[in-house]
């Protein structure tokens, strides 16, 4: 294995790791680059193959990602306002309570608005809270699945190079 080839696999690492732990940066479109990159330096055809696969696993991610849990949440009847109030909240935990903020800040900011929304009935604001949260989890799922086939992908063009 080349240092390019290593260098890369810690870039997808990063990116993998990204999704999970959502206050790191990555996510799939860095395993995308890290791919395109490795393409690029192995100037051959099959790194293209490779890449145009990884690429449209990660498109077809990307899409899924937010149809999906969108769609979840749609059903449920969470309106926009919650979903931003607790993104605000989201952000502004990380700056508040540094590294686990984020996990504090959305689900309170959620379930603050949904107390709100159903004129102070906190089951029905428990059961909205958990709903965004799964819908969360879903979208990290399916982020990760993507971006996991895309490296699958790429481990086969190694073999295949």
């Amino acid at each position: 294995m080349s240092l390019v080839e290593v260098i890369v696999a810690l870039v997808i690492a990063f990116g993998i790791a990204g999704i999970i732990v959502p206050i790191l940066p990555g996510g799939a479109l860095l395993v995308a680059a890290a791919i395109l990159g490795w393409a690029i330096w192995l100037g051959e055809t099959t790194g293209w193959v490779i890449f145009g696969i990884s690429a449209a696993l990660i498109a077809v991610g990307l899409i899924t990602k937010y149809a999906i849990p969108g769609k979840h949440l749609k059903d449920s009847g969470m309106p926009l306002s919650t979903q931003v109030a607790g993104g605000l909240l989201a952000i502004v935990g990380f700056f508040v309570i540094p590294v686990v903020g984020i996990f504090v800040g959305f689900p309170l900011g959620i379930f603050l608005a949904e107390l709100r929304r159903h004129g102070g009935d906190t089951v029905a604001a428990k059961t909205s809270t958990w709903t965004a949260l799964k819908a969360v989890g879903l979208f990290i799922l399916i982020d990760a699945i993507a971006a996991t086939l895309a490296t699958i992908t790429w481990v086969v063009g190694l073999f295949l190079t």
